[in-house]
């Protein structure tokens, strides 16, 4: 079933329409086959049913109304029996749909935060700006992740018990420093270190999936310049340094991005801006 309505969307959106793959192989992560059943007695639990469904109810809160106001309808897929490590996003007519799955939720690497922040990420393909995939209707995967800490994070955490959240994690002085030279505002800087956290959780999915002994770290930005801006997944480091930059950044949340043009709602060189930009590692920022 899930192969012929993968078949039929893409019959009427096209190649490109989807930004990730009906059935999770292809997603918020590169396809992979790992697999983490509801019932799995053996692999620790990243967060809980009842935390997956509160974080989803908390954005969906936020984000339906928002989608509404453009002209779609939100609809996010609870699939907390179904053991895909991913997530995904793709549009019918104005359905915005998102699909959550509980095997993402129960891999050791995410946090409750991290889970919010790959659903703020599949919310950013629908309406998280340029630069868009080409011939595509989606936000790619760079502009995605930073959207989720840019503006959609700031929405959710900011009427939270932000101090009580950051108390229970072990926060980077790296962090702690750029958030407290960039933000005045206590709130803000609590924000800014819950949206580093955040990208620090599924940065170290990234790391887990792939196999790799090096650690995505605050201190070891990637290096990588991009000719052209990267569609695709960057890797996993650079993933780290966007959703960083994104948390930076001092343009407010409710600032909205444009679906056209990369300046408006963001920082970005042309506008002076030398924190909070999004990394040369995957963007080619527009002269």
């Amino acid at each position: 079933m899930k192969l012929i309505t993968l078949l039929v969307l893409s019959a009427l959106f096209g190649a490109q329409a989807l930004a990730c793959s009906e059935d999770g192989k292809g997603g918020f992560l590169p396809e992979n086959d790992l697999f983490i059943p509801a019932n799995s007695k053996s692999t620790p639990t990243g967060i809980t049913q009842e935390k997956f469904n509160e974080v989803i109810d908390k954005v969906e809160a936020i984000y339906g109304p928002i989608t509404s106001s453009v002209g779609g309808n939100l609809n996010i897929a609870r699939l907390w029996e179904n053991g895909t490590v991913n997530a995904a996003a793709y549009p019918n007519g104005s359905e915005m749909n998102v699909m959550m799955y509980g095997g993402l939720a129960r891999h050791p690497a995410i946090t409750e935060d991290g889970f919010a922040l790959v659903l703020c990420h599949e919310i950013g393909h629908h309406i998280g700006g340029a630069p868009k995939k080409v011939r595509s209707w989606a936000s790619n995967e760079g502009q995605a992740d930073y959207f989720a800490t840019l503006k959609c994070l700031r929405k959710v955490f900011v009427n939270e018990n932000n101090e009580a959240a950051l108390k229970k994690m072990i926060v980077p002085l790296r962090v702690t420093l750029s958030c407290s030279r960039q933000f005045k505002n206590k709130l803000d800087r609590q924000i800014c270190m819950r949206g580093a956290m955040a990208g620090l959780s599924v940065s170290k999915l990234f790391q887990s999936l792939r196999g790799q002994d090096k650690a995505p770290n605050f201190n070891t930005p990637d290096s990588a310049i991009v000719a052209s801006t990267f569609d695709g997944h960057p890797a996993y480091q650079c993933r780290l340094d966007t959703y960083f930059q994104g948390a930076l950044c001092l343009v407010d949340e409710n600032t909205d991005v444009s679906q056209k043009d990369e300046v408006t709602g963001t920082c970005h060189p042309s506008l002076g801006d030398k924190v909070g930009l999004r990394p040369n590692c995957w963007m080619k920022h527009k002269e």
